[in-house]
């Protein structure tokens, strides 16, 4: 099995060392979870990371969740979701 490499890009490289999951994945596989910022292309790079993932993890499930506008924050409802149905969340902007 793979690493899993945690990439922050608001957090201080050095902070980023210290980042660590209360989460534990543990006999089954990953729930991942995909916040699509509605940018053109976004939607392309956020699937080739998934099947990228696939390739590399089981996982069990994806649940993919789409900002009306990429200029406004993800809603609090949205967050919750994704924070109730996986284990981890990939968000990227494209153009």
């Amino acid at each position: 099995m793979g690493k899993v490499f945690l990439v922050a890009p608001d957090a201080p490289i050095e902070a980023v060392e210290h980042l660590k999951s209360n989460r534990q994945i543990q006999g089954r596989g990953i729930r991942l979870g995909v916040l699509d910022n509605s940018k053109a292309n976004a939607d392309y790079l956020l699937n080739l990371i998934v099947e990228g993932v696939k390739k590399e993890f089981q996982v069990d499930s994806v649940v993919i969740k789409r900002k009306p506008t990429s200029s406004r924050p993800a809603t609090d409802e949205v967050l919750d979701d994704l924070a109730k149905e996986a284990d981890l969340v990939v968000s990227a902007m494209a153009d």
